[in-house]
């Protein structure tokens, strides 16, 4: 009995350890930092990526990891292509990759993306005339590289040597189509095969108690299911999974070339995509809660004594994406809602959900003569629209049945 109670009280001492170790000001400090008007929203391949790309790269040296990216660097610069004023343009973005050695044979991937919307003139801004205005992006993603950052400071200075390597990468080119981590699973640093997993952190900046987090690529591997719960409940915070490893994020790529992958992303928001996404609304204190269960996570893995199995998990929107959209309702879904139908978390001002009188809260049920039973649904029903076209959808709004005309 005395052997059981000294070791609960040593697990105890640990995850309160742990979770000090996760300050909220070196996260403010970051995220401070990163969604600066000064970085102009750090749009792919702009000044304010490159500047974004030095800051982390300086984290990364000051920490003591070594540089990963090409040429002895920590940059691995991609080219990209997009419009402006509808006028292609080929320019140089850049992932930021620093490397913890311990020796190991197997590296596990630490990830997010840094990259946003710029000044509006890439991706998809959800404001109003955005064309030229800063969008910070404090949330999506500099919440994300702030938890990259901060996970690599506590392993590089735990004094512990783990029996995996660790690789921390800072991908640009998210926004426009995962771009930096498709460049880098095609031309990886460290050979694909020596990966074995990788964490992924997506928008972990808006802890909402009650809705927790979702976790997405539980799926991927058994092991997921096996640590998280008791980490999760460590923290106290709740959780959703979902089971897919294909989504909106970087983890998308890795899984796509057989690596077990997990996100964690805190939910939608009002200000998603907006000018209005800054560091004065980051829950510092939930962010910090957050990687100490992330950190829990790879410690966890490190003990396990095999690697992660991969598994090919239940996809159920393979083929679509969202980069395939030619329209869009303006709506923020309720990632943690897991009821039939898209629930609705946040409605864009002047877009066709506002337009058509769909309220935050409202549940989608229908769309274009078409049942929605999850959010897939939905995304495949929007990738056979096109712009100006009416469609009717069936809504429920508390014990309300509405339908309303859409036009995209």
């Amino acid at each position: 009995m005395k052997c059981i109670l000294f070791a609960i009280l040593a697990l105890g001492s640990c995850l309160t350890g742990l979770a000090q170790q996760f300050e909220t000001a070196s996260i403010r400090k970051h995220i401070g930092f990163l969604a600066s008007d000064d970085l102009e929203g750090r749009g792919t391949a702009s000044l304010g990526e490159i500047r974004a790309a030095n800051y982390i790269a300086a984290a990364f040296k000051e920490t003591g990891l070594k540089p990963a990216g090409t040429d002895g660097s920590y940059f691995q610069p991609f080219e990209v292509t997009f419009a402006v004023d509808g006028e292609n343009h080929q320019l140089t973005g850049r992932n930021v990759v620093g490397f913890l050695d311990n020796g190991a044979a197997k590296t596990i991937v630490v990830g997010a993306h840094y990259d946003h919307l710029g000044k509006g003139f890439q991706g998809s801004s959800l404001s109003p005339d955005s064309k030229n205005k800063i969008h910070n992006g404090a949330d999506d993603n500099a919440s994300g590289t702030a938890g990259v950052l901060e996970l690599a400071r506590y392993f590089a200075g735990n004094n512990i040597k783990e029996k995996h390597n660790y690789l921390f990468i800072a991908f640009s080119g998210e926004e426009l189509g995962l771009i930096g981590s498709k460049h880098f699973v095609e031309k990886p640093t460290l050979p694909l095969n020596t990966i074995s997993s990788m964490i992924n952190m997506d928008m972990i900046g808006r802890l909402d108690e009650q809705k927790g987090i979702i976790v997405s690529g539980w799926g991927t591997s058994k092991v997921w299911g096996k640590l998280i719960p008791d980490l999760a409940k460590q923290q106290n915070l709740k959780y959703t999974v979902d089971s897919s490893g294909v989504g909106a994020s970087d983890h998308t790529s890795f899984y796509l070339k057989n690596i077990p992958v997990i996100q964690f992303f805190t939910g939608g928001h009002a200000d998603y995509h907006k000018i209005s996404d800054d560091a004065d609304k980051i829950n510092y204190e939930g962010e910090a809660r957050i990687l100490a269960l992330i950190a829990g996570l790879l410690t966890g893995l490190d003990k396990e004594t095999a690697e992660p199995e991969f598994l090919t998990a239940e996809n159920p929107h393979s083929g679509a994406t969202t980069s395939n959209f030619k329209v869009t309702l303006g709506v923020m879904p309720d990632y943690s809602y897991t009821g039939k139908g898209l629930k609705i978390d946040a409605v864009s001002k002047a877009r066709p959900a506002e337009k058509a009188g769909i309220l935050a809260g409202d549940v989608i049920t229908k769309l274009a003569g078409e049942p929605i039973g999850t959010i897939y649904d939905y995304m495949e029903i929007l990738g056979k629209h096109e712009k100006g076209q009416t469609v009717e959808a069936v809504l429920q709004r508390g014990s309300e049945t509405k339908t309303v005309m859409v036009t995209f």
